[in-house]
């Protein structure tokens, strides 16, 4: 694992996890890896313009999260940034550290390992002269692009045992529309409800409405409320139908509290292009008698099938300590990827080789 702030490698900086750095300055981030045996970064141009994003709205409405130490959305200061490029600042910014990374990254990679990176933006209003102006100048200093680079084992698609085991464990993320790093920290206390099985955590405010996970964004296809589950014709129109008119693909929409994640944007333009029914709708758990398949996405996994849902029968039970004091209702579904997640999966993977940003282009 390396650190690098600014573009400079840190002499000093123990490997850790990408966990530690984000859990160590406030700001936005973006995670991304490469395919293709490390020569092509996934989803590079998305993953800038989301970061740039995520920072001009941590900026407008929640700048404590943006900054150390922490300062008044009123502040002067704020005010004299407000003419901020964010698009063209993170460009430079991150184009910067990956033309001074890539070269000892790539001297790090073994086999058929890739290569995740996380940047993380973070301002520090000390590094202002007091009582000047913010120019320019002023503006580059303020902001450090932190960039942590470790070895990423992707996961086999398809494979039995890769499945992800779900759980619903705690309440949607304030400001969920841009990725922060204080996330990292406010997510741990939902640690302690983690069934033993489950490899990512889920979110509702409810216990009904699934919104998304703490890493990842959740899509349930289902068969449509206007037809019986145990009728004849629904078997008819689920057999004759290649994607099956009778079925729709959901994902709770940004405005219900999740995170616009970049393979969740990827995936919905790839259902619209091949006729693929998608609705953004939070999934309903009082409907998955409903659900015939389930996938998480995020920029790591891409996107991995679900296995098993597990929901607390009680929601007033998520005020236990542990979760062997939670009783829990769970979905199963059949083992391995359904036909149409590996539709979709597929189609994604092209559209990562299409977008794909090679890696030559930092090497000087």
């Amino acid at each position: 694992m390396l650190l690098f702030v600014n573009g400079v490698v840190s002499p000093t900086a123990p490997p850790s996890p990408v966990t530690t750095l984000l859990q160590s300055y406030p700001g936005a981030y973006t995670t991304f890896r490469t395919h293709n045996s490390g020569l092509e970064l996934v989803f590079y141009e998305r993953h800038l313009q989301r970061l740039a994003t995520s920072a001009k709205i941590l900026f407008e409405s929640c700048p404590k999260l943006l900054f150390q130490p922490e300062i008044s959305s009123t502040s002067a200061y704020l005010q004299q940034m407000k003419s901020i490029e964010w698009e063209s600042m993170i460009l430079s910014f991150v184009n910067d550290s990956m033309t001074k990374a890539i070269p000892y990254a790539l001297k790090e990679r073994k086999g058929e390992t890739e290569l995740a990176f996380t940047a993380l933006l973070t301002g520090n209003l000390e590094n202002l002269i007091p009582d000047k102006r913010v120019d320019e100048e002023d503006i580059s200093r303020v902001f450090n692009m932190h960039l942590h680079v470790s070895l990423y084992d992707p996961i086999v698609f398809g494979a039995r045992t890769n499945g992800a085991h779900l759980a619903v464990v705690g309440r949607a993320r304030d400001i969920a529309n841009a990725k922060y790093s204080d996330w990292a920290r406010i997510r741990k206390p939902l640690e302690k409800l983690r069934p033993p099985s489950a490899t990512e955590l889920l979110l509702s405010n409810d216990g009904d409405q699934i919104l998304e996970g703490c890493l990842t964004n959740f899509f349930v296809l289902s068969r449509k409320d206007d037809i019986e589950e145990d009728s004849e014709y629904a078997e008819n129109e689920l057999r004759k139908n290649k994607y099956g008119y009778s079925l729709e693909l959901q994902t709770a929409q940004i405005s219900d509290g999740v995170l616009p994640g970049v393979v969740r944007e990827v995936v919905i333009e790839v259902c619209l292009k091949i006729g693929i029914p998608i609705r953004e709708v939070a999934p309903s758990w009082s409907k998955r008698h409903l659900w015939e398949e389930a996938f998480i996405t995020n920029s790591l996994r891409l996107l991995q099938h679900v296995e098993t849902i597990r929901v607390p029968s009680s929601w007033n039970s998520l005020s236990s300590k542990t979760w062997k004091e939670v009783t829990w209702e769970e979905k199963q579904f059949e083992e391995g990827p359904g036909s149409i997640t590996a539709i979709i999966q597929k189609e994604v993977l092209k559209m990562a080789k299409l977008e794909g940003h090679s890696v030559k282009s930092f090497l000087k």
